[in-house]
């Protein structure tokens, strides 16, 4: 009997291993003709426009192509030479400027900002270098207090005009206890390098990062700069000038990015000069010593000890195996590090919304079979496209029971379900939703979200039970409260 039912174990697990691996691998395909497949039926379900992907493997890029159109208008195709914003994956060269700083003996993390830096609110004084690049500093957002859109100052002339209202500002909450994506912080190191490099930091990135890495199509800007090769960067809207479109509509996207903010986004690339900065950046020409690098990707921490979900200017993906480094810009770039299996994966595309973050696990496993195992959001995908995503919930259950690897977040999972939903997937959204609900049936902020996509979908009275359970299980939920009453009326 034990042995009978050991076997049957066994080929439930081999069978789950055979299901979730990518057909490619299955039939033996080569994976050039298959990555080509996959992202060209990926470009196609999203709408995108055009796409670069570069793969670096053990230290050469293996893989370089570029597909569709870069600017519409005139059908313009994409080359590998073509130009897209990268937005805010530039923190993680900022995490690097920072880093070569350490490395030198002039910047020490663990010090706190006014050391560095003079003529700052008594509160930020103690902030250390590590809470500002992980994001943990409580330091008014200078984008929530003076800015809107992606870097345009409302109402403010001067850079100075807006820091005196930042600085005006109270702090979010007490430094080390809680994460909030903030520009702020990624303008205060900007100061810190060109204090200490006594030079601009556009300058001190090509010199120290460009340069070296040898990315001769990167560099800073946005869309009043005239920069060669450049891809036009588009957005799908439902709304324009306050009129509810009669269906979504493919638009430009104009951005600009003051010279304080460029720190935090604001650098234009290629996936092949990022490819070659990886590249470089992992042998050492970059950031010299291994302990550097490691420091580089090793997560921060909160005051009670808990490791932060950023390092420094990147995001670390934990995982048993198969971790990965990552780095996202305006929901339209992101480029993967895989240290353990010496592979890394850059994907740009000039949509907007577009979220390439959510294909690179499941392209790495075009690379590496076994990756996609590991990272949940790839596994249900996976299985979404085999059983349909209503199943969600019971796919949840099953990966839960068949796949040991199958660990995810709540945070990754309610942060994915934005992303359908930011670009008009509402249905999947309202399923994957459902599912977080389902999987965390005592969390106030799955119930609260779950809400958001009822009554986007126009569900209103199951809206009202899924905030009401959300207020139930936290009476403090002021926006859940809010809405409640804004319902009532």
């Amino acid at each position: 009997m034990g042995r009978s039912f050991s076997l049957l174990f066994l080929f439930a697990a081999l069978l789950q291993l055979f299901l979730t691996i990518p057909l490619w691998a299955q039939k033996n395909t080569e994976p050039s003709v298959a990555v080509d497949a996959f992202l060209k039926q990926e470009m196609k379900d999203l709408r995108i426009p055009g796409l670069q992907v570069a793969v670096v493997q053990k230290g050469k890029i293996v893989f370089l192509k570029s597909y569709g159109y870069g600017n519409l208008q005139d059908s313009t195709a994409v080359s590998n030479r073509s130009v897209f914003s990268i937005n805010s994956c530039t923190k993680a060269f900022t995490g690097v400027a920072i880093m070569q700083l350490v490395e030198e003996g002039k910047v020490d993390l663990s010090a706190p900002l006014s050391h560095y830096l003079d003529d700052l609110p008594a509160a930020w004084q103690p902030v250390t270098i590590r809470q500002l690049l992980t994001h943990i500093s409580g330091i008014p957002d200078i984008l929530r207090i003076v800015g809107q859109g992606s870097g345009s100052f409302v109402s403010m002339t001067t850079e100075a005009a807006a820091m005196e209202k930042v600085k005006a500002a109270p702090m979010e909450f007490k430094t080390g206890t809680q994460f909030s994506y903030n520009q702020t912080n990624y303008l205060l190191l900007g100061k810190i390098i060109d204090k200490l490099r006594a030079k601009p930091f556009a300058d001190v990135f090509r010199e120290r990062q460009f340069n070296i890495a040898g990315m001769p199509h990167t560099g800073f800007g946005d869309s009043r700069d005239v920069i060669p090769h450049k891809a036009q960067s588009y957005r799908y809207v439902s709304r324009l000038d306050g009129i509810k479109l009669p269906k979504d509509t493919l638009t430009n996207v104009y951005e600009e990015f003051p010279a304080a903010l460029r720190t935090g986004a604001s650098i234009n690339s290629t996936a092949e000069d990022l490819a070659k900065w990886i590249i470089a950046l992992q042998t050492g020409k970059i950031l010299h010593g291994k302990s550097t690098l490691k420091t580089l990707w090793s997560p921060g921490a909160f005051n009670n000890g808990s490791p932060t979900q950023w390092t420094m200017g990147w995001v670390s993906k934990i995982r048993p195996k198969h971790q990965a480094i990552i780095s996202t810009g305006g929901g339209r770039s992101a480029f993967f590090v895989y240290p353990e299996d010496d592979l890394a994966i850059v994907l740009l595309t000039n949509l907007s919304g577009s979220y390439p973050e959510d294909l690179i696990d499941e392209l790495a496993g075009y690379f590496n079979p076994e990756i996609p195992l590991y990272d949940p959001i790839s596994a249900l995908n996976i299985q979404f496209r085999k059983q349909g995503f209503e199943k969600a919930s019971e796919i949840f259950r099953e990966q839960q029971k068949n796949n040991p690897n199958f660990h995810p977040s709540e945070t990754d999972l309610n942060d994915w379900a934005y992303r359908l939903m930011s670009r008009q997937q509402n249905k999947l959204a309202q399923a994957v939703f459902k599912m977080i609900v389902d999987a965390y049936p005592g969390s106030w902020n799955a119930y609260d979200s779950y809400g958001e996509i009822l009554l986007k979908n126009g569900q209103k009275e199951e809206a009202i039970k899924a905030y009401k359970k959300s207020v139930e299980i936290n009476p403090e939920n002021k926006n859940g409260l809010q809405i409640l009453q804004r319902l009532a009326n």
